[in-house]
């Protein structure tokens, strides 16, 4: 989880890092000035901000600088800002007086219009200008902090606008203007706030404290104080505060905030649950196997956040677009104010009025938030049904997959391998065989090594762990049984090792002391989803389906052909993958390689997006993986490319909505079609317009 509250460096105890919550941080401008607030101070190393998830993000020189003092500086652009673990002051009275301030403004508008109706024109125009004071007074007050950092900020603009106005008797105009400002900025803020509750609803996921039972006694703990090892009760209904091992009782838990799995997984004593699971029928005593801030989901918030920050080349494109439109339109504007008066002889006041105008334009804050919170509402939705995508950049790779690959076992297949037939050809009986066989795969992680241990158990037939056991990846095993070699694995290890196999023969072998003893025949099934989800791929735009793995040419064929492969590549080292997922992606486009995450490293390594099956209870996975499925729920893949082909749409539509607005009001504030109030509703209207469409990437399923 993201650090709440200043940490001592590992290497230097007089640096430190902190993350804060800012209120009032709604825009890129903001953000620069809160940089250029912050950076001049004495001890600050770097500054990094979150735009929508208004958090700021700092490390800094604890002998030089303290976190007090960085509030204070913050304080000054007419923004707050608290440490993430702190609750923050009171703000209602600030809230209060701002509405009071706008309703007075409105009041002040009302009697001016009337006064003017009976025409009071003097006594009119002194009202509204005290009705534009009212309303702006926050937004002068934002906007000297912003010209104090060398800024220009939506209130900067709006208030050189307004006093341009005054000045040129534009009495109405400059007060409704402040009006409707105060009013549009409320609206922003609250359509903002719906894209920042999907962020902060994960953090909700974990109750704050957890029942410790403890010599006896039961009594409530905050999970800061829970140490490993700890034994915690969790009663029906609850949701688990930390990860752990059942040590007694039974029931079923429904993982589905973690894992977007719907149903319902039983657990029984040696079983792990995890924090922000929620218990059902029976209450649950666990062992604490990782700290508040190591659980799972704790590291899966950490990397939703983490992704909030990595930066799609859209939206990098975006922001470096806006970097140069803002000083362009500035630019244009001062031509405006200039040009027709001077060279023309044009009315002054007509063209300064147009001017005016077109620094409401300028601000390009509809354009800068088009494009992020259309990530963050599609991270969160994947989050939310058990999809994690490690950021932006991977989120656009995904809308752009025209192949994709499938590990075989444990990925097209559930993993779940039966022993179907023991063969021998030699004089040892087919249990021993099996008996060689189950004490070097004992020690093995693989799906056939835990299949043919777990198969000697059911059998009762004694397993004993191998001595000098070796793992050979993409090969087999092999270890020292009763003082003898003993190697179990597939055709080409044996090649390699010059042992003989019989012709047409499938399946592991298994030789003793150098001497071919005999061949375990295993079965694996297709996942009940596979075949549907290859469909669903192909509705998706997808051309090519391929299943690659290290199985036998014949297995691999027959998995390809069930679920509906183009192809099928068999018999595969973990380099042999590599290589050709590089040559799949120059032949077809953007790769996708699905796989565990462990064995398949390499090959998740070469695609452009790597994608891991059943993260949940893998930290390699979680860690290794550009994109994680959750659950073992292979239909969640399609679906996590439809959100990111429609977050894709969605950006290109909000930026299409932003540019639009912004070159239909150039043109008619440069033609005198627009007034500035037109233009104040046009720009937040904007914002209003393109957070509302990306929120609705919260419902896709």
């Amino acid at each position: 989880m993201a650090v709440a509250e200043p940490v001592a460096c590992p290497t230097c105890e007089l640096h430190a890092e902190a993350v804060f919550r800012v209120e009032g941080m709604d825009c890129s401008e903001e953000v620069v000035i809160l940089e250029r607030r912050l950076k001049p101070l004495e001890g600050l190393e770097s500054v990094s901000a979150d735009l929508l998830g208004q958090r700021l993000h700092v490390k800094y020189d604890a002998a030089k600088l303290t976190t007090s003092v960085m509030v204070d500086a913050v304080g000054q652009t007419g923004m707050r800002m608290w440490l993430e673990h702190e609750e923050p002051a009171a703000s209602g009275a600030d809230v209060r007086r701002r509405w009071r301030l706008v309703l007075a403004s409105g009041g002040a508008i009302g009697a001016g219009l009337a006064l003017s109706a009976a025409g009071q024109a003097a006594a009119s125009a002194v009202l509204l200008t005290l009705a534009a004071a009212i309303g702006g007074v926050f937004p002068a007050r934002r906007a000297v902090a912003a010209v104090r950092s060398r800024t220009l900020d939506i209130n900067t603009l709006m208030v050189i606008a307004v006093a341009g106005a005054l000045v040129l008797g534009e009495f109405l105009e400059a007060a409704t203007v402040v009006f409707l400002f105060a009013i549009a900025q409320w609206l922003e803020v609250r359509t903002l706030e719906r894209a920042r509750q999907a962020i902060h609803a994960l953090l909700d996921l974990s109750p704050r404290d957890a029942l410790v039972r403890h010599g006896g006694h039961e009594h409530r703990v905050p999970l800061e104080e829970i140490g490993l090892g700890d034994e915690i009760i969790v009663r029906p209904g609850d949701k688990v505060p930390l990860d752990g091992r059942v040590v007694q009782g039974a029931g079923d838990v429904n993982e589905a905030p973690l894992t977007g799995e719907s149903r319902p997984v039983d657990k029984r004593p040696g079983d792990e649950v995890y924090a922000g699971t929620i218990n059902g029928r029976g209450a649950l005593v666990l062992r604490i196997t990782r700290l508040a801030r190591d659980t799972r989901l704790a590291r899966i918030i950490h990397l939703v956040e983490t992704a909030q920050a990595s930066r799609a080349p859209v939206q990098s494109f975006v922001d470096r677009f806006a970097r140069i439109y803002t000083p362009a339109v500035l630019a244009l504007a001062l031509a405006v104010a200039l040009v027709p008066p001077l060279a023309l002889g044009a009315d002054a006041a007509t063209w300064i009025y147009r001017a005016l105008v077109l620094l409401v334009i300028s601000c390009p804050c509809a354009l800068v938030i088009s494009t992020p919170v259309s990530i963050v509402s599609a991270l969160s939705a994947a989050a939310r049904n058990g999809v994690l995508v490690k950021g932006g950049a991977f989120l656009e790779r995904l809308g752009a997959v025209r192949i994709v690959a499938f590990d075989k076992t444990g990925t097209l297949t559930r993993g779940d391998l039966r022993v179907v037939d023991v063969v021998t050809t030699d004089a040892l009986p087919a249990a021993e065989v099996l008996h060689y066989a189950a004490a070097v795969e004992s020690q093995s992680e693989h799906p056939v090594g835990r299949a043919i241990a777990e198969h000697a158990r059911a059998s009762a037939i004694p397993v004993h762990p191998a001595a000098r056991f070796t793992a050979l990846p993409g090969l087999g095993a092999e270890g020292e049984v009763r003082g003898q070699t003993v190697l179990v694995g597939n055709e080409r290890l044996f090649a390699e090792r010059g042992i003989a196999v019989p012709d047409g023969k499938a399946g592991v072998f298994v030789a003793i002391g150098g001497r071919l003893a005999g061949s375990i025949a295993l079965a694996d099934r297709p996942r009940e989803t596979a075949r549907e989800a290859v469909e669903l791929l192909r509705a998706q735009g997808v051309r090519r389906i391929v299943v690659v793995t290290g199985d036998r040419d014949d297995a691999a064929r027959a998995i390809a052909a069930e679920v509906g492969a183009d192809e099928h590549r068999a018999g595969l080292l973990p380099a042999e993958k590599h290589t050709l997922v590089g040559s799949l992606r120059e032949q077809y486009g953007t790769l996708l390689m699905v796989g565990d995450g462990i064995n398949d490293a390499p090959a998740l390594a070469a695609a452009d997006v790597g994608v891991a099956m059943g993260a949940a209870g893998s930290d390699v996975a979680l860690e290794t993986a550009d994109v994680a499925l959750m659950s073992d729920e292979l239909l969640r893949l399609p679906y996590a490319i439809r959100l990111a082909r429609a977050t894709l749409r969605n950006v290109r539509t909000n930026v299409a909505i932003s540019l639009a607005l912004k070159a239909a009001f150039l043109v008619m504030a440069i033609a005198g079609s627009a007034t500035l109030w037109m233009a104040v509703l046009a720009d937040t209207g904007a914002s209003v317009i393109v957070v509302g469409n990306a929120l609705r990437l919260l419902r896709t399923r």
